[in-house]
């Protein structure tokens, strides 16, 4: 009874003079506080020693109590008073000072949590966001690295506060070094111009969104160093503290997404955003070893910013630890890019593209040093890996390859990178051969239609390869093809016999070539059936060696060829290919066919197949079987029709892989014991039996890969009818 009698009176004293109490005591903690500094005699004594932390909590209650007794948007006079006393302002410069010592984490502490509990709006304040400003500087102070748990906290809380109003990124991000020490005009000032204006008459205004001069279409200003929310969280993303750098990168991913426009042009003009970030991207790429081991690059798998793993664990090589931090942020801009409003997404790939490919890589790869090269080329090659976002991956692209996309003419080298890249590949360093196809591989798993019209599909528009004769009932279904001399050669050949037994994917004799001669090709599972035999049956039989070791059967190349085409298709879905080719009579080539750089390399590396090693070979018909699962009609047809009627002077894949078994023909002619020796060295390449050296194992393993190759085409070209109907 007596104690719902003293409730009673203590609510009835509260209703009465509420505001009286409050405010009585929320001075009276603030004089506790400032009179600390009067009184105090040790000054080694920490903070959290004495009475401020609470002191501060009480503070913190009183404001939030008040608030939930007032009117929704009214501020209450503990409210007025912490504005109008500039204590904020007071706070953050003892904050500074460090006085008592651990001050500076117990003002941040009271920013974040007055911030993040206070309902009224209160960054629009000079009196507030000032002081917010110069506490985010403190971030670049060497004394604040005790205190980076408490700052991506009070980061975080700013990053809230903005995300409900993104008006207030000018008020945190603008500072005197920006406005030439004027206030902005839009800020709420009181009768002395230090922002003592009752709050309630501050609420009431709407202060403009962005300043004058905002708009998304202006060029970036030179980026600023002043300290503010950016640097503070970019400071914090390189913490070693793994929380708190996770912390600070969420936090910065969040505001380069804020989807007004205005608001990502400002970030973008008036603040360092994009230089810091591309700064600290070439920073990690320069501070890799010179000792790195290419192969250790091209080894290393696909990196994740938010992994927090040791980079020294399994699998460490002199200068992981470096390539992980390198390839951990690039992933990190990769998100940030996707993420971002186009403005920054924009300026950001212009930044990177600026600074790391044409400042750094470029110079790299285009000198003469052979190890640069290389490092270079597995550098890139991982990039190309590495990179998601559309836009940094267009950039990307457009730096490797160039813009151009009209025909290629022989000798012409409108982009200079892209021609060298290109005879990288046919360099006179095995090496750099190998780096050079397995970084166009990469790019040609990209979902960027560039990449295959600039390499192939530019030149192959006007069909020119096809030799134009009298019109036909149906262009592609009906025409004879001409066999040319070694086509013939091989249908009298012994070698060329139908040698791929337990297939179940192809005739069980080779078709005589007379009869596809007159054969109707409209049927496209009929075609489908002649292709598929055509490649099966280009290998001698004495060079067919598959079938005599315990290996997965033709159900393999079928799977791994399904999976290559489907993801092709996902890649070109969006691309607008046509799904047949161009009608003949509406292509006018404007000068004689003419393969293209790219093919004419390919092409020349297939022809010398037989004379280099095993793991250049795998990567050149590696990045042929790419293209060949690529669904565009010009494609299908000039890399996996083998009775196409060429122009004259013209190749194709299938002509290029007929001059090389007649080679190899000859070849097996003059090798004793030929076939044994092939068998001996397939299964050392499958690690069946002890490898060791034999005369001629470049030869050897060179018709290995000849073999698998063929299969492969013809698994494409299996696959590929049922998926996309006849070509």
């Amino acid at each position: 009874m007596l104690s719902r009698l003293g409730a009673l009176l203590q609510q009835a004293v509260e209703a009465r003079e509420p505001s009286v109490d409050l405010l009585e005591a929320f001075t009276e903690h603030w004089k506790g506080i400032t009179g600390y500094y009067l009184e105090a005699t040790d000054e080694s004594t920490p903070a959290k020693e004495t009475d401020i932390p609470w002191r501060l909590k009480q503070m913190l209650d009183i404001l939030v109590y008040e608030e939930k007794q007032r009117p929704a948007g009214e501020a209450g006079p503990c409210l007025e008073y912490l504005l109008q006393h500039k204590i904020l302002e007071t706070l953050s410069t003892l904050g500074k000072a460090e006085y008592p010592p651990g001050m500076r984490q117990q003002v941040l502490l009271f920013f974040s949590r007055v911030l993040g509990q206070v309902q009224h709006p209160l960054l629009h304040y000079l009196n507030v966001h000032r002081p917010v400003q110069k506490l985010l500087q403190l971030g670049s102070d060497a004394l604040g690295s005790g205190t980076e748990k408490e700052e991506v906290q009070f980061a975080a809380v700013l990053c809230t506060k903005i995300k409900q109003d993104p008006a207030l990124l000018t008020y945190i991000l603008e500072g005197k070094s920006l406005l030439n020490g004027k206030s902005p005009k839009v800020l709420l000032v009181g009768p002395e111009g230090e922002g003592g204006e009752h709050p309630q008459g501050a609420a009431a205004g709407v202060p403009p969104a962005f300043p004058a001069g905002s708009s998304p279409a202006a060029e970036p200003s030179p980026p600023r160093r002043e300290s503010n929310l950016i640097t503070s969280l970019l400071g914090l993303s390189k913490s070693q503290k793994s929380r708190v750098a996770l912390k600070a990168r969420e936090n910065l991913l969040f505001l380069v997404g804020l989807a007004q426009e205005a608001a990502a042009a400002y970030l973008v003009q008036h603040s360092a955003l994009c230089q810091l970030v591309t700064e600290h991207l070439c920073d990690l790429y320069g501070a890799m070893p010179a000792c790195t081991d290419p192969a250790d690059i091209l080894a290393l798998e696909r990196a994740s910013w938010r992994s927090q793993g040791d980079a020294g664990g399994d699998g460490a090589f002199p200068g992981k630890e470096s390539l992980v931090a390198f390839f951990s942020w690039l992933d990190y801009l990769d998100e940030l890019v996707t993420g971002a409003h186009p403005v920054v997404a924009d300026a950001v790939t212009e930044a990177v593209c600026e600074k790391l490919f044409r400042g750094i890589l470029q110079p790299q790869l285009l000198q003469m040093s052979e190890l640069t090269i290389l490092t270079a080329t597995a550098m890139l090659t991982g990039i190309v890996r590495q990179i998601r976002a559309p836009a940094l991956l267009r950039g990307l692209v457009l730096f490797l390859l160039g813009p151009e996309r009209q025909p290629e003419a022989p000798g012409a080298c409108p982009h200079l990178l892209r021609a060298q890249l290109i005879e990288h590949c046919n360099h006179l360093s095995d090496e750099i051969s190998l780096a050079s196809l397995q970084l166009f591989d990469e790019l040609l798993r990209k979902p960027d239609e560039h990449v295959a019209y600039s390499l192939v599909l530019r030149n192959l528009e006007a069909r020119g390869y096809v030799q134009r004769g009298p019109p036909a009932p149906e262009e592609r279904g009906s025409h004879e093809p001409e066999l040319d001399e070694d086509a013939l050669e091989l249908e009298e050949d012994p070698y060329f016999t139908d040698g791929f037994p337990d297939s179940g994917f192809q005739p069980a004799e080779k078709p005589p070539l007379a009869s596809l001669r007159g054969s109707s090709r409209s049927d496209g599972q009929g075609h489908m059936n002649e292709v598929v035999s055509s490649f099966l049956c280009l290998v001698p039989e004495e060079a067919k060696t598959s079938s005599c070791v315990e290996e997965a059967g033709y159900d393999t190349y079928v799977h791994d060829a399904l999976g290559m085409v489907q993801a092709c298709r996902t890649n070109a879905a969006a691309w607008g290919w046509p799904p047949a080719p161009r009608p003949l009579d509406a292509c006018q080539p404007e000068a004689a066919f003419y393969e293209g750089h790219f093919l004419k390399v390919l092409f020349d590396r297939m022809t010398q197949i037989l004379d280099q090693p095993y793991s250049l070979n795998l990567q050149v018909t590696s990045v042929l079987s790419r293209l060949a699962a690529f669904p565009h009609p010009h494609l299908h047809e000039y890399l996996l029709d083998p009775y196409l009627n060429l122009t004259p002077g013209c190749r194709s894949l299938f002509s290029v892989l007929v001059r090389v078994m007649g080679e190899l023909m000859q070849r097996i002619q003059r090798v004793p014991q030929f076939r044994a020796k092939l068998l001996l060295v397939r299964r050392q390449l499958m690690g069946l039996v002890p490898g060791e050296q034999l005369d001629h194992g470049m030869l050897f393993k060179g018709v290995v890969v000849l073999e698998e190759f063929c299969k492969e085409l013809a698994a494409i070209a299996l696959v590929k009818v049922p998926l996309e109907g006849p070509a």
